[in-house]
């Protein structure tokens, strides 16, 4: 491997992969969802771990930090040690009378309102890139524990911009977006270029239209939490 890579593997990759972006979340993560978890990855502070899953199958945690630069990285990397199967958990901001804050929202595509994306995939800005057919119809299906609310599917919309966006939302809207975030364009956009299936799950933290507001920090917690076991079930 390269010298200035970010995942210096410490414990064995397993081929099925959650990708949250914050590394508290992955650790937290790693703590509920699997038994005696060995850390993959801390370089530069991308924490990463593998272990047993409560399916009783090899599941790796690696967080991809903010941004599609970022998780372009990770996740180029993670295929180049064997990763097939990547979902994407994390959270997103409302854009849609569809979802409300703390459900679940399934992305179906991404569309591409990033530059990481649309370089590594030569498309066209606001061009719709496709998850996993196999992926999200298990998403879809799975089960969603601990009362929490039917998952939403449909398209998300992936920004480079977390402020200052505000000229932006009405195209995102136009465009039928439910939500919005950073990485998942340029994810979907590299597993297509690599063979390899990626799918998506998303806690929807806060609204970005309509009255404002934001999930509170427990609540999130034990949100995230059941987003990881929806994606553990999509994958077993």
């Amino acid at each position: 491997m390269r010298d200035l890579v970010h995942i210096h593997q410490t414990a064995e990759l397993a081929e099925r992969v959650l990708l949250p972006g914050d590394p508290g979340r992955a650790l937290r993560l790693a703590q509920e969802l699997l038994t005696e978890p060995r850390m993959l990855n801390h370089n530069r502070g991308l924490w990463g771990y593998t272990g047993i899953a409560t399916d009783g199958l090899p599941l790796s945690i690696q967080s991809t930090g903010m941004g599609g630069p970022s998780a372009a990285i990770v996740v180029s990397e993670l295929i180049e040690l064997g990763a097939e199967r990547l979902i994407r958990i994390g959270t997103c901001g409302g854009l849609s009378a569809e979802v409300e804050i703390g459900q679940l929202a399934v992305a179906a595509e991404a569309i591409a309102d990033d530059g990481t994306s649309c370089a590594l995939g030569g498309h066209r800005r606001m061009a719709q890139v496709p998850a996993s057919e196999s992926l999200t119809s298990a998403l879809r299906t799975a089960e969603v524990g601990g009362g929490q609310r039917t998952a939403a599917v449909g398209a998300i919309v992936s920004s480079d911009l977390f402020y200052d966006a505000e000229d932006r939302i009405d195209e995102w809207v136009r465009a039928g977006a439910l939500a919005v975030e950073m990485e998942t364009a340029a994810i979907f956009t590299l597993a297509g270029k690599r063979g390899v299936e990626a799918g998506c799950a998303l806690l929807v933290s806060n609204a970005v239209i309509g009255e404002p507001g934001y999930i509170q920090a427990e609540a999130l917690h034990a949100a995230e939490l059941r987003l990881g076991e929806l994606a553990i079930a999509a994958l077993s």
